[in-house]
């Protein structure tokens, strides 16, 4: 049985408005915090998608700390903390929880993996009964790669299918033709009934067919298409018309 085509694993948020102190500050200050009720989760794919400044990491951080995952990555066995920055958010964030409940589950953070590396070398050195925890990685340190392959090691080795996988701009290290082979891994886990909560730049990672994507504004939360999107429109412009676009990027540049 499909699960995935029931019921997924997170249905969605509910921000617990009527407990927020004051959204005057930070986070609640922010216009798709000002604006949030409820959003609902697409059972394989859901996309968090807007400029930067809009709250995307906020909110993918209020998810995950909320589902039980450590706020600088990893696996719920993670604790480790090398600066506490991340917001009370989680605090108001209701889960709306379907009715399974997923084998395998993964926060991957684009601008923390490398503390989430250092953390499994550390913890490898600790004398232990187990099998080393690198071995869930492909066995090779997360350190003695290029960022590229360590972040698709951790997707390919690590992620094993029905699974709520959220990653924070996955894309952050990959190629183009990395990121399509991420989006065919993605495909692969969806198969296996997985879920995956997605905020990405990347217009190929927003490719998946069926998915949802959430685009955040200043004034809130929008739905859109893969081609309405302003990541995909600008860079379809700037492929088809390159010349032009350099040109004027580069004369507006001259009035600076």
């Amino acid at each position: 049985m499909n699960i995935n085509s029931f019921d997924p694993f997170l249905r969605g948020i509910e921000l617990e408005r009527h407990i927020v102190p004051s959204f005057d500050y930070y986070p609640f200050n922010l216009g798709v915090i000002k604006s949030l009720s409820r959003l609902e989760f697409h059972p394989k794919v859901t996309y968090i998608v807007g400029e930067n400044g809009m709250g995307k990491s906020t909110l993918m951080e209020s998810i995950a700390v909320s589902w039980g995952f450590n706020p600088e990555g990893g696996t719920k066995n993670f604790s480790f903390s090398t600066q506490s920055t991340h917001s009370n958010l989680h605090e108001f964030i209701r889960l709306v929880r379907g009715v399974y409940k997923p084998r395998d589950g993964f926060f991957f953070r684009a601008e923390s993996y490398y503390n989430l590396a250092t953390n499994i070398e550390n913890l490898d050195n600790e004398p232990s009964f187990g099998p080393p925890i690198i071995n869930s990685y492909g066995g090779k340190s997360l350190h003695e790669q290029s960022h590229g392959e360590s972040f698709f090691a951790t997707f390919i080795n690590r992620f094993g299918g029905q699974g709520l996988y959220i990653l924070d701009e996955p894309e952050a290290a990959l190629s183009p033709l990395r990121q399509m082979a991420m989006l065919s891994r993605i495909h692969e886990l969806v198969q296996k009934n997985s879920q995956f909560i997605i905020s990405t730049h990347s217009p190929i990672l927003m490719a998946y067919p069926d998915s949802l994507i959430y685009n955040l504004t200043p004034f809130g939360i929008e739905t859109r298409t893969l081609e309405e999107t302003d990541h995909y429109i600008i860079m379809k412009q700037f492929l088809n018309n390159k010349e032009m676009m350099i040109k004027e990027l580069f004369d507006s540049g001259e009035d600076v």
